[in-house]
């Protein structure tokens, strides 16, 4: 009977916590577009929290990014998944996503302003101490962030799961304010070694404190269920490199948020 009355009270704390997280819409603009967020966080949490914002990958802010955000909230921070593309712009296949993310891949300063955007509307958020700010990206999005980064946006730090490394602006390592995490896939075949070799040294010039993670066997998107397991086809997901890449950053906000 002891132990049926722990594991029901087990569980009805495990409920209530659930229960805490709020998820709402967030609409936005920048320069004119609408944009639309997804905001997550612990009701439960009294005062001002550390704030991350999630950068989606190519195909636009979805079921992915917003569970991410749940994950964040629940380790009692306020997530903010944060759209690149506009409100309604969400890529049916391959193509189209392709087709969207080179409108940002291939025009920086239109990248850098949407990925601010968002960074603004979570620091303002009353929940938020906006002292204590940090950005994650996917695949397309850790490119993104990467690209705040070189923004000179005043935040913690970034960290770039699977993201792209390369940048047409090499020397804009010298405007990062923040620490930098970046978590690899040691045969992704879709981040060639010149751009690999590129980025480090722009942070090397650029004085940057930063981390560079590799993880075996791992290829890109090594996050995302959804991508399969056949590594031969350059994208798939790894549940190893997938609990360690969340515990690395786990770990970077320990130190980005103690300081």
């Amino acid at each position: 009977m002891k132990t049926l009355i722990m594991a029901c009270v087990a569980l009805a704390w495990c409920l209530t916590v659930t229960a805490h997280i709020h998820t709402e819409r967030v609409e936005y603009q920048q320069d004119g577009q609408v944009l639309e967020g997804w905001l997550a966080y612990d009701e439960a949490v009294q005062g001002r929290q550390p704030g991350v914002m999630i950068v989606h990958q190519w195909m636009g802010l979805g079921p992915n990014e917003k569970k991410r955000a749940e994950m964040l909230a629940r380790l009692g921070y306020v997530a903010l998944a944060v759209d690149i593309y506009g409100q309604g712009i969400r890529p049916k296949n391959p193509a189209e996503a392709g087709a969207e993310a080179g409108k940002y891949k291939t025009n920086r300063a239109l990248l850098r302003a949407r990925a601010n955007a968002g960074l603004e509307v979570l620091k303002k958020h009353a929940r938020v101490d906006a002292r204590r700010v940090a950005a994650i990206g996917y695949c397309f999005g850790g490119t993104t962030v990467l690209e705040l980064a070189r923004s000179g946006a005043v935040l913690q730090g970034v960290v770039s799961f699977h993201g792209g490394l390369d940048s047409p602006e090499p020397g804009a390592g010298k405007n990062i304010r923040c620490k930098v995490l970046v978590l690899h896939g040691a045969d992704d075949p879709f981040v060639p070694a010149r751009d690999i070799a590129a980025f480090q040294e722009e942070m090397r010039k650029g004085g940057v404190d930063w981390q560079m993670v590799y993880y075996a066997n791992a290829v890109h998107a090594f996050t995302d269920e959804g991508a399969g397991g056949d590594n031969s086809r350059g994208a798939a997901y790894n549940a190893s490199a997938d609990r360690r890449s969340w515990e690395a950053m786990r770990t970077f906000f320990s130190e980005i948020f103690s300081q």
